[in-house]
């Protein structure tokens, strides 16, 4: 799996200081209708005297403040702002999304091993963790043909990008207009478009994510 984590232990330190405490309000278990809108994970750890404890860390998309709640024993610990790294007995745990998902939810222990949270059953995330364990094969050929489309697409995006940037007034200063010289027809736009959300959202549903492969996912960021 790509972990994606290439920010450094640094990085992830300093997001510490956007954490604030909790409420200690009661999680709200995962409905259907929160398939597009909702991620809810799950780290089953234990106190340092080995007692069991369950955090939680539900991402809701439509939370335009971009934050994760995260949740002790079911009850509301604290809510930071993404990309975050939260303090949990033995390590962190480091959360990060993109425009189509997650692509970081991984407990990170004080010597650097890690390990994926365990996402709720009736998640997006959940039903693809299904289905990854019930049929391994055509979990692969999905996650390869994910990995084929973006790829593919890459380069006619980067292309169609400098030949917009290349007319802007900035850059008529420094180069000539430019062509790229793929030219696709019109009517492919959609179903191109279509295609790369489907890819970037395959990637983000399994917490796949890699500089280049995912470059076109990271635009809007």
């Amino acid at each position: 799996m790509d972990s994606g984590h290439d920010e450094g232990s640094d990085f992830w330190g300093r997001k510490k200081s956007k954490i604030e405490p909790g409420d200690g309000h009661r999680l709200k278990p995962f409905r259907w209708w929160q398939l597009l809108g909702r991620s809810l994970f799950y780290a089953p750890l234990h106190t340092e005297d080995g007692q069991p404890q369950t955090y939680a860390v539900s991402v809701e998309y439509f939370d335009w403040e971009d934050n994760a709640d995260v949740y002790l024993n079911a009850k509301h610990h604290a809510r930071a702002k993404l990309p975050a790294s939260i303090p949990v007995p033995g390590g962190v745990i480091e959360v990060a999304a993109t425009s189509y998902g997650l692509k970081r939810m991984h407990f990170v222990t004080a010597n650097g091993q890690e390990q994926v949270l365990k996402p709720d059953g009736a998640s997006a995330e959940g039903l693809r963790a299904k289905l990854a364990k019930r049929h391994p094969g055509l979990s692969r050929a999905i996650g390869i043909g994910a990995v084929v489309i973006l790829l593919t697409l890459l380069p006619i995006g980067l292309l169609q990008l400098v030949e917009v940037f290349s007319h802007t007034e900035v850059a008529a200063k420094v180069m000539d207009p430019f062509t790229s010289p793929i030219n696709l027809p019109e009517w492919t736009s959609t179903p191109l478009l279509v295609l790369s959300i489907i890819a970037a959202m395959e990637r983000a549903l399994t917490l796949r994510n890699h500089w280049l492969i995912d470059l076109e996912t990271g635009w809007f960021e």
